[in-house]
């Protein structure tokens, strides 16, 4: 499907123009298809803190933006990642962080796994975040993983490895928490994982899609390898009080 297909029309504020669903993918995200894990109304919305950092306004009124900043003040800081820089909502301070550009899978090729896959339950929700915990492949709390399907390796009961699945804007779906222990690593773990997530995204009728830190570089030119492109670049800025 056309990304042009897929738009939706920002409300006063913003832009008259019409824009793409990954331009918002949190707010895109927590509007429709992952309500249930959000918090906020038709103003301004966030991932419930247990399972993520990410929230949106509805648009740039000063409605939104105050909203935004009440969800802040009762559940802690969020996060936001968007084409274009937002409003700052009164009350809160701003911390940017490093650039994170936006890649969209347009051509990926079939990868079989050759090693043993696990799908991951809740039953291994201490270890995958204790994974995270180590690894930082980006915000990872403790019901991350209920936001999509995840799967892992294990070796000798550990988790070792795992990629899944998180923010869903419509026709979307990100993956996300791909990591690899350290002492496991250049094994082909997240490419192999990964391929198992797009798998399941594709089979869906759905893009996969994912976010990285510019600088990271080594995972840039796997993705890219993989068969991801940038799409863009994203502004990530974390929102507290201040």
């Amino acid at each position: 499907m056309a990304y042009d297909s897929r738009v939706m029309r920002l409300r006063r504020g913003y832009s008259s123009a019409m824009i793409h669903p990954l331009d918002r993918p949190a707010w895109s995200a927590l509007s429709a298809r992952q309500a249930s894990f959000g918090l906020g109304d038709e103003r301004a919305r966030r991932f419930a803190p247990d399972f993520g950092l990410f929230a949106g306004a509805a648009d740039g009124s000063a409605e939104a933006q105050a909203a935004l900043a009440a969800l802040v003040a009762a559940y802690g800081p969020v996060a936001t990642v968007e084409t274009a820089v937002q409003p700052l909502p009164p009350g809160l301070a701003a911390t940017s962080q490093p650039a994170v550009l936006q890649m969209v899978a347009e051509r990926l090729s079939p990868r079989e796994p050759a090693f043993e896959v696990t799908a991951l339950s809740n039953a291994d929700a201490p270890q995958m975040l204790a994974l995270a915990v180590l690894t930082r492949p980006g915000p990872f709390f403790a019901r991350t993983h209920q936001l999509g399907d995840f799967v892992g390796v294990k070796q000798d009961g550990e988790l070792i490895a795992m990629a899944g699945e998180r923010m869903k804007p419509i026709g979307f779906t990100e993956v996300s928490g791909v990591c690899t222990h350290p002492d496991h690593q250049g094994k082909g773990y997240a490419a192999g994982l990964m391929a198992v997530v797009e798998a399941g995204i594709l089979a869906r009728g759905e893009t996969p899609f994912l976010h990285v830190f510019a600088q990271n570089t080594g995972a840039v030119r796997l993705y890219k390898a993989l068969g991801y492109t940038v799409r863009t670049e994203m502004n990530f800025t974390v929102l507290s009080q201040s």
